[in-house]
This record gives C-alpha cells, structure tokens and sequence, in this order.
C-alpha cells in the first residue's frame, strides 16, 4: 500500500498504529494487524485508520472532494446551531432575522454583502448570542454559563450523536446526546450565520494599531451554503470561500468576539472592532456593572482565543503572554493600567516554552509561551497575589490536586489558576471509544504517557471546579467553557479525535447540569451552548459509524 503522508526529516515515522518509510521518494506503509481491542472495541479509530492511510473513504470526507479523505483542514462559512437550557430564544423569533432585512445586515457588516438579503432567512446571526446573554440577565438570571464547543458544527455533532447512541439521522436536530436531549428546564434551538467583518487586517501588536484590513468581506448567501444546517449546500466551495459570491469564513478570534462582545470584526481580532477600537466582553460589562464574577475554563491554551475573547482585548489573537495578563488582571500591551482580572481561569499551556516569538510583539518573555514566570510568580496567594496557583505536577493526580486547590480557593474566598496539558499545549486528546489513544491523521498520531493522563484533568474536571470557587455562595456569576479540542481535532481531519473531543465537552455539560440541579438553580440559571464555527466534514454514510 503507497499513499502519501507529508515529509520526515528521517527515514521513517510511527504512525500509530502503523509505520510509515521513505524508499526513492515514496511513502511505503507497512501496516501491522491491528490488536484485537481496536478490530472489536475501537470501531472510529479503525475507521479513521484506514481513511488516513488509504486517503479515501466511502462514509465521509473532509473538504469538496468526496474522493479524497483529508482535502480542507481549516474553517467554513456553515450554519451553526445553538441549544439554549433554562431560557428560550422567543425574543429572536419576535425580532425575527436579520438578514431579512437590508438595514439590520448594514449593521452588521456595514454594508449589504452580495446575496446576503434573505426575506425567507430562518438563521440568525453569531452577533445575538451576545444579546442573548444581556436579555437572560435582564430577565433576572444570576448565572450564565456559555459553552462553546469550538468547531463543531451540526455535522460534526450528528457524528458524535450517531456513534454514542447508535442512532442514525439524516437531518434535523436529532440525538444521542446531552446537549440535544436534556429537557430538564425550558430549553430551545436556533442556528445563526457566522462569517465575520473581513478576513484578516494588517495590524501592529506593539501599538495595537490596525493598519489596513484584508478582504475577502463576510456574508452568507442561503442558495449556495443552505438555508439549514444539515442542507445540502449547493455549492461547498462557497462554503470555504472559493466559489461566487466570494465570503469570508470566520476564525475563533473574531467568532468568539461575536459571542462575547455582538460585534463582527476581522479574523484574528479579540474584542476589537474593525477599526481596532476596544469592546467590552459580556463577562467583563457583568463583572463591572453587576459584580458578577467571572470564570474561563478551557482544554486548550489558556489565552488561545476562545478563552482570551471571554476577557481581553488585543488587536491580535497570537500575543499570548498580554491576553494572559489581560485575564488575570496584569498590566498588559492594551491595558497599563491593568483589568479586574477574572475570577477562574483553567486550561492548558503547561510545558509550551519558546525562546522567540514574533508575534507577541517587543514584549515578549522568554519561557512559558502563554505566562511568564513573573507574571506567574505575581498572582500566586501564597506570594501575595490574589489567586491559588495549581498546576501539572509529576507524580501527583491532576482532578485530585485541582479539586483541593478549588476548594482552598473557595475557603479562602480566593481566585484559582490552573495550568495543565501535554505537549502541543492541550488536555490528552480524548477518542471516541472513551480512551485517550489517537490513531493517525493528515500526521503521526499523538500519544500519552500514563503521567500525561493521570496528572491531567478532564474539561469536566475543570468545570466542577470553576463551579466550586464560582458558585460558593450567592453572588452570581459569568462563566464560559470551551470544548477547544473539537476544533483541533477537525483541523487535523480526524474523525475519531473529534467525536471524543464532543463527548468530552458533553460530559462537562452534564457535570454542570449536575451542579445546577443539585442546588436548585434552574429558575436563576441560562445555559447557553453553540460553536464559533464549522468545518467541512460531510458524512455521507452515518450508519458506518455504528458498531458492526
């Protein structure tokens, strides 16, 4: 079997669970029998194998090419759902959608892109889930919770849903799920377009100026993309910008500056406008004018920019050390005179060192890539600061040392940082069998040791946490938790990472409702779950999902 991985620097490369060598140029794969666990018990994983190998696969693909397995490994213009729990979205429906109407669209782009006026428009837009949260507190809701689930959208949902209940759809909203079968408060569902402001800008991360902005524009045309999002779309490379009209497709900074702040912007921006003017995130207006607290939990980088737009501003999502500050109330390159700072931030980033690192601009430290050391050192209670300090420790169980930090952090009415992850600045990749065992992708395979999953958290783990010290008495509070590891996984085209990854984040769901339940806050609590964008995975045929 010859197929063609990408290069090594050396002759060969384990691929999981298979090893790949360069002979005259060519890939050769010598695949070994896989062990019987993974023929009888890891269905996904067998089959996310085989395609990785083979380039092909006759259930799905990602990208337009259904001939080819692994053709697009970054972001889409689709339609994105949102499940609401504890509030309804009637206020959305009475307002009805904004692209029915040429002067809300102006608003929103500053201009009517092209084909983007939709009288029969049943989406609405990524910039209301920020209003959302605004009317939930309004209507008396002293917690908010949004979980974002970067990069997944209905097709990758449906994927996991198919393969944790082994029930098959082909559209609507199905399930298999939490998040698509809870009903045990007022829940409701939507869908709203995600393209942003313009796809990039020019700008200077040490004067934090916007220089010049990048086309191509945001906009979403329904007969090319669909008017749903489990539609056919007429024409996917509309979808990734390729086709006509041309519109840009969002990134997670200016997607995630949709949901917390309501405005689009250019990709890479964080809680900046296009003209680079700052926004107020939702958290941040709540903590300021409610005395709300404010918590951010994440599997990924701790200011990677999902979690960074819950709080900070940066005309750039790649100055990871000033978002960091920004979060835990440090002077930073957009705020000398520092923030408040949250109240929990929870993640990854342990170990990521780098030496350089041109775009964190002149200020950037030498070490951790997303906290200095000093900046580390400063916050620590134990050394004057304002939070308890956990993180990775050799030897050591992460849920146990992050569970007694949380509660040391709620005795003492202190803030918590925790630092965790692996290499490449993540929680261990969770599979769809439940595991923590990747197969190959469009790469190598990534693999953990028993350190790396004992002295780790889960996202659940780190959500009942940020629930410990947040919810310890009655002041309400503001806390967003990303599943980032769903958008990783889709960027490497692994279908078996992905759907563990969704179920990661469906589990942390369930710990929350859980918490909610169990102090009977329903009545005082909005739950709001969605993505900041797609992918471009179809799955053509959901039923070989399903164990044989």
């Amino acid at each position: 079997m010859i197929g063609r991985l990408g290069q090594s620097p050396v002759g060969g490369a384990t691929l999981g669970r298979a090893t790949a060598i360069a002979l005259a140029g060519c890939w050769i794969l010598l695949v070994a029998a896989p062990p019987e666990s993974v023929r009888s018990a890891d269905h996904v994983a067998e089959l996310q194998q085989h395609a990785a190998l083979t380039g092909t696969a006759p259930w799905g693909h990602w990208g337009t090419d259904a001939a080819r397995y692994a053709a697009w490994k970054t972001h889409s213009n689709r339609l994105i759902p949102i499940y609401t729990f504890g509030m309804t979205l009637e206020s959305w429906r009475r307002a009805g959608s904004p692209y029915r109407s040429a002067e809300r669209i102006e608003a929103l782009y500053g201009r009517v892109p092209e084909k983007t006026l939709n009288p029969k428009a049943a989406y609405f837009d990524q910039t209301q889930v920020w209003d959302l949260q605004r009317t939930a507190v309004a209507a008396g809701k002293k917690y908010i919770i949004l979980f974002v689930f970067d990069g997944m959208d209905w097709e990758t949902t449906r994927a996991a849903a198919v393969v944790h209940s082994g029930r098959v759809y082909q559209q609507g909203w199905g399930s298999g799920l939490a998040i698509l079968d809870y009903r045990g408060a007022p829940s409701d569902r939507a869908f709203f377009v995600c393209s942003p402001y313009c796809k990039g800008a020019s700008v200077d991360v040490n004067s934090q100026h916007v220089r010049k902005l990048v086309g191509p524009f945001g906009g979403y045309d329904a007969r090319q993309g669909g008017a749903y999002p489990w539609s056919r779309p007429a024409s996917p490379a509309y979808l990734i910008a390729q086709g006509e009209p041309r519109h840009a497709f969002t990134d997670s900074a200016s997607s995630a500056t949709a949901l917390t702040s309501g405005r689009k912007t250019f990709n890479g921006a964080i809680n900046v406008d296009p003209q680079g003017k700052e926004l107020e995130p939702i958290g941040r207006w709540l903590q300021r004018t409610r005395g709300f607290r404010v918590g951010v939990v994440t599997s990924v980088p701790i200011s990677h920019a999902t979690p960074a737009a819950a709080y900070a501003n940066n005309v750039s999502r790649g100055d990871y050390q000033d978002l960091t500050r920004d979060l835990l109330g440090r002077p930073s390159v957009a705020h000398q005179r520092p923030l408040p700072g949250v109240d929990v931030l929870l993640g990854a980033g342990w170990g990521e060192v780098k030496k350089r690192d041109g775009g964190q601009g002149a200020n950037f430290v030498p070490g951790n890539r997303y906290i200095t050391d000093a900046d580390r050192q400063a916050i620590d209670r134990r050394k004057g600061g304002a939070y308890v300090v956990v993180e990775r420790t050799g030897g050591a169980a992460g849920p146990g040392r992050l569970a007694v930090a949380a509660h040391t952090a709620a005795q003492h009415d202190a803030r918590l940082f925790g630092l965790f992850g692996v290499r490449g600045g993540h929680l261990p990749f969770r599979t769809a069998d439940g595991a923590f065992d990747p197969v190959p992708d469009i790469g190598p395979a990534e693999s953990y040791s028993e350190a790396d999953r004992t002295e780790n958290p889960t996202l659940a783990h780190l959500a009942d946490a940020a629930l410990t010290v947040l919810g310890r008495d009655e002041r309400p509070f503001w806390l967003m938790i990303e599943a980032g590891d769903v958008d990783w996984a889709n960027h490497r085209d692994n279908i078996d990472n992905s759907i563990g990854a969704v179920l990661s984040g469906d589990e942390a769901f369930r710990h929350v409702v859980q918490w909610i339940e169990s102090h009977d806050r329903w009545d005082e609590t909005a739950v709001i779950v969605t993505a900041d964008h797609g992918h471009l995975f179809f799955l053509t045929d959901p039923r070989a999902l399903c164990r044989p």
